[in-house]
Formats: C-alpha cells, structure tokens, sequence
C-alpha cells in the first residue's frame, strides 16, 4: 500500500495536480463538494496521473474534508 497525502480545492476554474515539496499534493477540482462528485473527479485524476486503475485507489481518511489521505493498492 502507497499513502499519499492530499489537499484537495474543489470549484476550481481548472483541473491541475501539484507535487509539494514535502511530497504531498494539492489537486485542484472543477466539481463542487457535493454527492461525492469532488471525491470521483479526484480518483478518476489521480488514477490517470499514476497510470493505475480506479479501483486501486481509495480515501482513506477525510472523505468529507479537503485534506485526504489515500491509499494505492500496489499489491
């Protein structure tokens, strides 16, 4: 398992994914916070960023938050 740590800012004019320097990343979302459509657009951008399958990737923590920890089957 792989744990990335991310900061997520939905309602943004543009997608983009952003490495920090300590690691982490900041992803910027065009869908609201509402539904889950926040959390499917952020599955969906990190899996096409890290060429691995959605159903690899999961929210670990901070499903309601914009702060989020997730995981990466690499098993």
């Amino acid at each position: 398992m792989k744990r990335l740590s991310v900061q997520v800012k939905p309602n943004s004019k543009q997608q983009q994914l952003k490495v920090e320097a300590d690691g982490s990343l900041t992803v910027h979302l065009k869908s609201p916070p509402v539904d889950g459509k926040a959390n499917a657009e952020l599955i969906q951008l990190l899996a096409k960023h890290l060429y691995v399958p959605k159903s690899l990737i999961r929210i670990r923590t901070g499903a309601t938050a914009k702060q989020k920890i997730i995981e990466i089957d690499t098993n």
